[in-house]
């Protein structure tokens, strides 16, 4: 099933330790089968707020996410954007093929109390 990395990182002036660790970031998770998914391109709100921006990096399943996240490789240019842009940072596991929300409505519903 796969995994998303999902990041919501806020406006940061521009400095080269950012610069690298763009130039450097795809190596380091390539070799678990990552690839942008979202990276550099507008978004549109429509509700609530979002400043900043999303970057969305896809993963053949959580294990290849983690491993990535927790590669030597990864943490050591961490440091690069970490110093200079605040956000917040997920993992998360998607949905299988032919995943049906009304299905999952259904179950939710079966376990509400009678009216």
């Amino acid at each position: 099933m796969p995994a998303y990395a999902i990041a919501h990182l806020q406006e940061a002036t521009l400095v080269p330790e950012i610069v690298e660790y763009i130039e450097r970031i795809s190596a380091t998770f390539e070799p678990y089968g990552g690839r942008f998914l979202v990276h550099a391109t507008p978004h549109e709100v429509k509700e609530g707020s979002w400043p900043g921006h999303v970057v969305v990096i896809g993963f053949p399943g959580i294990a290849e996410a983690r491993a990535w996240w927790d590669s030597p490789a990864y943490q050591e240019i961490a440091p690069l954007r970490s110093r200079h842009i605040e956000g917040d940072i997920i993992l998360v596991e998607g949905v299988p093929e032919g995943y049906d929300a009304a299905a999952t409505a259904k179950a939710m519903r079966a376990t509400l109390p009678a009216e």
